[in-house]
């Protein structure tokens, strides 16, 4: 199949060998036949790809690039050879193609040039009414290469793969800012927000459509969307329908505020993370808008202005859940409309959130849970505060990320099942009973709406839960302290013997080297079985080795849960339809997606046999005839292993049949097990000293400044202060 001449990066050869940057940068020393640069410049050469491939071929590499990583390449190299004007076309190719069997897609990419690009041009034209402002696709015989790729990834990793990877270059070529994806933990925790079943769900600012698809999790049937952004718009439309076939999908692109694109829609739910910060969101020109029931927003509220956009979509007592930042709970220009929203008794609840949590990284957002009043409905006497900001993340304590990887790894690894459980727990205790909730003291309190209309309406959580401090019990607090330290003192002693252990030794003057063989390669000898999770939209091209059974009612492990140490804490509706593996003792689980702190491998135990994998999550089996699995775990998950197995720009995902083994006798793995197994002990106890320590230090510090906890008057007279008040 001829093929354009494209010039590659080392680090693309490191991905296409399935080695390290380091590997190839020893290739280009030690071989004198290694192809010249053929561009670039000589800190960054450029290398013809052909001659590359030839290269490798001769020497045993083949690709080990993974389909979505070949994509990516050719989508660059398509770009650089001046094309690269098919991306809406792409993307509609990517819905064609889901609907198409495995042998189908193969069929495809084994076609001429010629006749692929006209199969392409005749599968695009059924999917072109469903995609916002898709415009006549014309594909070129350029193109061909790119086309294999993409209907390969499609049939190798399904069309969300292959949609990932086609959005990561649309982003980055548009001008567009503010596009960040709301992280899965936290659009669940939305979702879940929302009393009932809707059926039918909006979001106005809907970007990627990580919120709708959350809600068809849940069982909405009618998805409602609409972006600004043209680029968002149409991923967000092949993404639903992809992800949910099941739903009737309408996305359109243009301005929620200015341009409403279902102005007579009344939806039974609205989610939404709206832009924020926005001053030219069109305050002049709406003046009039009779969406603002509760008042005319200020040119600085923005988001008041969404919040009223979200409640004139909903049905009378249809429930919408907006995040939100800070300053929208107490600026002083919103003061009336918050007043309102009170009043009415609209706003239901403002839910706190830990920093980190998502876009703004920095900043704790909120979110606000909002009802449209019912005509002749309930008086709603009390609004609900919830601060889940003291929810420690678990990567706190330590641990560094890339700048890349930093906001997916601080959102992924914040104890999200506490922050849900947390949040939750109170929204439900209120709705059922709002006036005999009793709250939690510095976690939740229920507010009287008398007591919020004051000349602030400051609607900040923090503020208003601390006040409800002072109902704790100084004896109980007291207790719990005690028996929090009595705790940290076990747990320092467990972890100060596990640091202790010293079984390994130097190795010698050097560093000790082995023959590796790749993941993929094992799997082909039978020395190890690779397993995932299969979505519903890939179940029919991938094949079933009858490990999987469709998603229920069991738990499922997360990639969260690798990096804490915690047992399968996943939420089987996130399974919906999907074909999983079920995990036995033994079987070595290496997240999928890089950037979280904490460790990338384990070996299941006891705790987690029974649970289903999770989507993000690779399941490798070994034979423990030839693989020991905590040496297989340990080496899977070492930084230098998933570094050269790792593909992406955005967000790195790890190619697990490219990570690689050592070729070690069965004792010798033993022996390496033992000690990985150590390692893993002590980052367990490691986890545990530091949780314990900072729950003794909360309680202490909240203690002592609400009131309960007196400091002792010993500690006071030999710093010399005794018992004077400051003067």
């Amino acid at each position: 199949m001829p093929q354009s001449s494209a010039q590659v990066t080392a680090a693309e050869i490191s991905r296409i060998a399935g080695v390290t940057r380091a590997t190839v940068s020893n290739w280009r020393r030690r071989h004198e036949d290694f192809p010249a640069p053929s561009g670039g410049t000589d800190s960054s050469p450029l290398y013809d790809l052909e001659s590359v491939r030839t290269w490798l071929a001769s020497r045993g590499h083949t690709s080990a690039a993974t389909p979505s990583e070949e994509l990516r390449t050719t989508l660059r190299l398509r770009a650089q050879s001046g094309g690269g004007g098919t991306s809406e076309g792409l993307l509609l190719l990517v819905l064609a193609a889901a609907g198409h069997s495995g042998k189908e897609l193969t069929a495809a990419t084994e076609l001429s040039d010629a006749d692929l690009v006209t199969h392409a041009q005749r599968d695009t034209v059924a999917a072109g009414d469903s995609v916002p402002a898709a415009d006549p696709v014309r594909f070129e015989a350029d193109d061909a290469t790119v086309l294999r790729a993409l209907y390969a990834c499609v049939r190798d990793e399904g069309g969300e793969a292959a949609l990932r990877v086609l959005a990561e270059r649309e982003l980055e070529d548009s001008a567009a800012s503010g596009a960040y994806l709301t992280p899965a933990p936290l659009a669940d925790l939305m979702v879940r927000l929302i009393p009932g079943s809707p059926s039918s769900v909006l979001d106005p600012a809907c970007g990627g459509g990580t919120l709708l698809a959350a809600a068809a999790r849940r069982g909405a049937r009618e998805l409602y969307g609409q972006d600004n952004l043209p680029v968002q718009a149409r991923r967000s439309a092949v993404s639903l329908m992809l992800t949910a076939p099941e739903a009737t999908v309408t996305v359109r692109a243009a301005d929620s505020l200015r341009a409403d694109a279902f102005p007579e829609l009344v939806a039974d739910a609205v989610l939404c993370n709206p832009p924020y910060g926005v001053r030219d969101w069109g305050h002049d020109e709406l003046a009039y808008d009779p969406r603002w029931a509760y008042g005319v927003p200020a040119r600085a509220e923005s988001e008041l202005a969404w919040v009223q956009h979200a409640l004139a979509h909903l049905a009378p007592g249809g429930y919408a859940a907006l995040l939100l930042p800070p300053a929208t709970a107490g600026r002083a220009s919103g003061r009336r409309v918050r007043k309102e929203l009170v009043r009415s008794g609209a706003l239901r609840a403002v839910i706190a959130l830990p920093v980190g949590a998502s876009v703004p990284l920095h900043v704790g957002l909120q979110v606000w849970v909002l009802q449209r009043p019912e005509p002749g409905g309930p008086e709603r006497k009390s609004v609900l505060f919830v601060d889940t900001a003291a929810e420690a993340s678990a990567g706190a304590a330590g641990g560094t990320t890339s700048g890349r990887t930093r906001g997916v790894s601080r959102s992924a690894s914040l104890d999200w099942p506490g922050v849900t459980a947390r949040a939750l727990g109170a929204w439900r205790a209120f709705t059922e009973d709002p006036d005999a909730f009793e709250g939690e003291p510095s976690v939740a309190h229920a507010v009287r709406v008398v007591d919020l209309l004051d000349d602030v309406v400051d609607l900040t959580p923090a503020r208003l839960v601390r006040a409800s401090r002072a109902e704790v019990d100084p004896a109980k607090l007291s207790a719990e302290v005690d028996a929090t330290r009595r705790d940290l003192a076990r747990a320092a002693k467990a972890l100060a013997r596990a640091a202790g252990h010293e079984d390994w030794s130097a190795a010698g003057a050097k560093a000790r080297e082995w023959r590796t063989a790749t993941a993929s390669d094992l799997a082909r000898g039978g020395a190890l079985t690779l397993l995932r999770t299969v979505p519903e939209s890939a179940r029919g091209r991938a094949e079933d080795d009858g490990s999987g059974v469709r998603a229920g009612g069991r738990a499922v492990l997360t990639g969260s849960d690798i990096s804490r140490g915690s047992g399968p804490t996943g939420d089987p509706a996130e399974l919906r339809g999907a074909t999983a593996p079920v995990i036995t003792v033994g079987d070595v689980l290496v997240r999928a997606v890089v950037g979280e702190d904490g460790p990338m491998a384990r070996v299941a135990g006891e705790e987690d046999a029974g649970a289903l994998l999770g989507l993000h999550v690779h399941l490798f089996r070994p034979d423990p005839k030839r693989l020991d699995a905590w040496f297989l775990a340990g080496f899977l998950g070492s930084e230098e292993n998933i570094a050269g197995a790792s593909t992406g720009s955005t967000v790195l995902s790890v190619s697990p049949g490219r990570l690689r083994v050592p070729l070690l006798p069965l004792e010798e793995q033993r022996r390496y097990g033992e000690a990985f197994r150590h390692v893993h002990a002590l980052r367990a106890e490691a986890r545990r000293a530091t949780r314990l320590a900072e729950e003794t230090a909360r309680l202490l510090a909240g203690g002592l400044t609400g009131g309960q906890l007196l400091p002792s008057r010993e500690a006071a007279e030999v710093r010399g202060h005794g018992g004077d008040s400051p003067r």
